[in-house]
């Protein structure tokens, strides 16, 4: 069965103006599109690989092709290809990790697609691992059975990325845009109609399309310590909010609770794999904790372990524990995860022999774009699909290697619900007379790094693994006052708008996360420790 939504939605008031930035149709060039993509992770290139070829795509990317959440993925796909394995298994494994908040049907829907779309891949050019000439499986937190498919030991975003992004520039249809950074969707009698962009030596452009896909990725980089690339600023959530489509969900961001943690490192993830290979956690002591907190030890899923992992830095007074894969075969472990041992040898650490300093820190959003089985938004004209949509799959807390996946299933989806409902719309659309008019500038200069170095410090400390009302309460008191002087002005380049979106987002997870006075599955209430009945339903926000 799955949750209802909230029959009190959340509708946050102080959110700014609806567009970004003045522009007027008579002042920038047009560019149109069949079906416009915004978004290069892997659930973009699946979309666009699924626009039939009568039909014209644009991919718009923030960075390059590759660059997203999507090539950074280290774990793998979660999909029941071993035949002992079962599907009602790969289905109860996300059932329980999202703790009463999955659509059952979407996780049914999902998990028999996958080998589908494993296939796909490999059709495509994905060279996964492979033993004796079968997949290589692996397992991780969560799942109850071997299925984790990987490709060159801990590097299978890559390797999907790279074969996707190579399938992808050779179709004839689809092009690409890249370094361009997306301001908002155009919206015409509450219909979207397209996007409106800029790049640095073009400026603004307006991109008409007869239907848009949304494949931004997430909002990690509201939070000072992330597994993010710097792109993943939020900005698909926020124009989709200000463009009047439902987020739900939003107060579950997924904290992958072992971050490396080295001053000077970036806030890389050491994948889950690697306690699905056997390694231990350990604190400042040495001694293993998980036991203590879970019987299933490091493969419980990941929000228990992230909530021990801070019990125990606490228990202990220090900034980290440790991942511990000394008592394991050396030359396996150095082979099985190469791109962890090459960036902690950086750092003078050998994975097979020293312990490595890990923390939770944000990783996935769970929430997003509300969508039905299609990839449909509540906006007509708009779909969405991977990291910032919010399809039921996950729940309360994704189960690891899940994403992927996702993005896999609904990418597909949305590309062919686009194409289809495109290809019925005629072939004369054309641009509207829509425009948006400069406000009186403000003399008084911003910094915008301060602010945004104090919102994502802000949001670590008070909105978090662990929350409580007074934080939350805190923390958003301070998000609105940033926002009253931010929100309102328009900038001249992405470090503006990002930051307009970041705050956007931050102000909305926090309303939620204040509304859900309960602990379930990532969102951890230490004032409501305990999941409550009445709380199985969404929280909805609409502007």
């Amino acid at each position: 069965m799955s949750p209802t939504p909230d029959p009190r939605p959340l509708t946050p008031d102080k959110f700014g103006p609806r567009y970004l930035v003045p522009f007027h149709p008579k002042r920038a060039p047009h560019q149109f599109a069949d079906v416009l993509i915004i978004g290069s992770g892997l659930a973009g290139l699946r979309a666009a690989s699924a626009v039939e070829p009568n039909l014209s795509a644009l991919i718009v990317t923030k960075d390059s092709l590759r660059q997203s959440n999507s090539n950074y993925a280290q774990g793998g796909i979660a999909s029941v290809t071993d035949p002992e394995d079962r599907f009602e298994d790969h289905v109860s494994d996300t059932l329980i990790a999202g703790a009463d908040l999955c659509d059952e049907r979407i996780v049914g829907l999902v998990v028999h697609e996958a080998p589908r779309r494993i296939n796909e891949l490999i059709a495509w050019g994905t060279c996964f691992d492979r033993v004796a000439g079968h997949l290589a499986l692996g397992r991780e937190g969560g799942h109850s059975h071997e299925r984790i498919i990987h490709a060159n030991g801990d590097a299978t975003g890559a390797e999907v990325m790279r074969a996707m992004t190579e399938h992808v520039r050779a179709l004839p249809n689809v092009d690409v845009m890249e370094d361009t950074f997306t301001l908002d969707l155009l919206t015409v009698d509450g219909a979207c109609r397209g996007a409106l962009v800029w790049r640095k030596d073009r400026g603004l452009t307006m991109l008409w399309a007869k239907q848009t896909i949304l494949c931004t990725g997430g909002v990690g980089q509201v939070y000072r310590e992330t597994t993010n690339p710097r792109v993943a600023t939020g900005d698909g959530h926020a124009m989709a909010f200000r463009a009047g489509a439902e987020l739900r969900d939003m107060e579950f961001m997924q904290f992958h609770p072992t971050v490396l943690y080295i001053a000077g490192s970036s806030r890389m993830l050491i994948t889950e794999a690697a306690r699905g290979e056997g390694a231990r956690l350990v604190d400042r002591n040495g001694y293993r904790f998980m036991p203590d907190y879970d019987p299933r030890g490091e493969l419980a899923p990941r929000d228990v372990v992230s909530q021990a992992i801070v019990t125990q830095m606490a228990k202990t007074r220090h900034s980290n524990v440790y991942l511990d894969m000394s008592h394991l075969d050396a030359d396996r472990v150095r082979a099985r995860f190469p791109h962890i041992a090459a960036k902690c040898a950086e750092f003078g650490l050998d994975i097979a022999e020293d312990p490595i300093p890990v923390r939770p820190g944000a990783h996935y959003m769970i929430g997003g774009l509300t969508v039905d089985d299609l990839g449909r938004t509540t906006l007509d004209g708009l779909w969405a699909a991977g990291e910032v949509s919010s399809s039921g799959l996950h729940g309360a807390n994704r189960l690891a290697s899940n994403s992927l996946l996702e993005a896999m299933v609904f990418g597909a989806r949305a590309g062919e619900g686009a194409t289809a409902v495109a290809a019925s719309m005629p072939d004369n659309f054309r641009a509207v007379p829509l425009e948006n008019s400069v406000v009186a500038e403000s003399h008084e200069p911003l910094d915008l790094v301060d602010i945004r170095n104090s919102l994502t410090s802000l949001m670590g400390r008070n909105a978090g693994v662990r929350r409580d009302a007074e934080g939350l309460a805190e923390a958003d008191e301070a998000v609105q006052q940033w926002s009253g002087y931010v929100l309102a002005r328009q900038f001249a380049d992405p470090a503006g708008w990002e930051l307009q979106n970041l705050l956007t987002i931050a102000h909305i997870m926090l309303a939620a996360a204040r509304q859900r006075e309960e602990s379930r599955g990532v969102h951890f209430r230490s004032d409501f420790p305990t999941p409550r009945d009445e709380w199985k339903r969404h929280i909805a926000v609409r502007r």
